[in-house]
């Protein structure tokens, strides 16, 4: 499992979630046979989506986060629940370019400029949607953007993976948030101290906890770490789902997917399993759902 710890400056001015995501990203690479530089950018979406997710109230809370790009990954999309288990797709997931002269995978090569679209669905009638322009493709930054432009939150976001020999060697994440009356002591602290999180894969890859991780981002801040909590890479398709989706399409479209097969198969895009389906299933469940609803 995957740990998110999370912390709060004695001051109140700042809180801080940190995530070793080593785990879920390898399982992502599992499911979905990533190259490299696609499972770098899936890994990040992830990291952030996980945190992201931690930060919802309610347990039937949860929040998206669509990369909408134009690069050759073609988009990333990740879903968590309210305790951070996320999942998540990349719709390349063999896009890879070369590395950058520094030796890091070139994440923004792939991904490319379009949209961030952020939908938290909190139980009201509508989700809530932001949306903000991607402005580096290197996650982290648009990230930040986002929080900027469409919370008007200023956040300080740090993600990284580390891929070596087609696996995650380490992953995590970082967010730090200042409230509205944060002082300028507390901005500059945290300012000062996000270049050392740069890196903050091979933090992780060294052996860091996520309290020492923590300390790095606080240096020169008392600080409190409150919780940790346990989360993973975690799908929730189930044959009810796909159902309810198959439930909708009209006769004359069933027609088109029933020719000449006895059955169809539906792959889930988060954890690639496919389940198949008669028409007289689909047809059985339409109306056992029609009639609770009538009751």
């Amino acid at each position: 499992m995957s740990i998110i710890s999370r912390g709060l400056s004695e001051n109140g001015e700042a809180r801080i979630f940190v995530l070793n995501s080593t785990d879920i990203v390898e399982e992502a690479i599992k499911i979905h046979g990533c190259a490299p530089t696609a499972a770098a950018a899936l890994g990040r979406v992830l990291s952030a989506t996980s945190i992201m997710g931690c930060m919802l109230k309610n347990k039937d809370d949860s929040i998206t986060v669509n990369f909408r790009c134009e690069g050759i990954a073609g988009g990333i999309l990740a879903v968590s629940d309210y305790k951070g288990n996320v999942r998540g797709y990349i719709r390349n997931p063999k896009a890879d370019v070369e590395r950058k002269k520094s030796g890091k995978l070139d994440v923004s090569g792939i991904v490319g400029s379009g949209s961030v679209v952020v939908i938290k669905d909190e139980g009201q009638p509508e989700p809530y949607v932001g949306i903000s322009k991607i402005v580096t493709g290197e996650i982290a930054e648009d990230i930040t953007s986002y929080f900027a432009q469409s919370e008007q939150t200023p956040t300080l976001c740090a993600l990284g993976v580390l891929v070596e020999n087609g696996s995650c060697r380490a992953a995590g994440g970082v967010i730090v948030q200042l409230m509205p009356f944060a002082s300028e002591e507390t901005i500059s602290a945290i300012e000062r101290n996000s270049v050392y999180l740069s890196n903050v894969s091979t933090l992780f890859d060294k052996g860091m906890t996520n309290d020492e991780i923590a300390a790095i981002a606080f240096e020169g801040l008392p600080f409190n770490m409150f919780d940790e909590i346990d989360v993973g890479y975690l799908c929730t398709c189930s044959d009810e789902r796909m159902l309810k989706a198959l439930a909708s399409l009209s006769p004359q479209e069933l027609d088109e997917a029933f020719e000449e097969k006895s059955e169809i198969s539906v792959e889930c895009q988060f954890c690639n399993k496919k389940r198949s389906f008669t028409r007289s299933r689909i047809e059985e469940f339409s109306k056992e759902n029609q009639d609770t609803e009538e009751e």
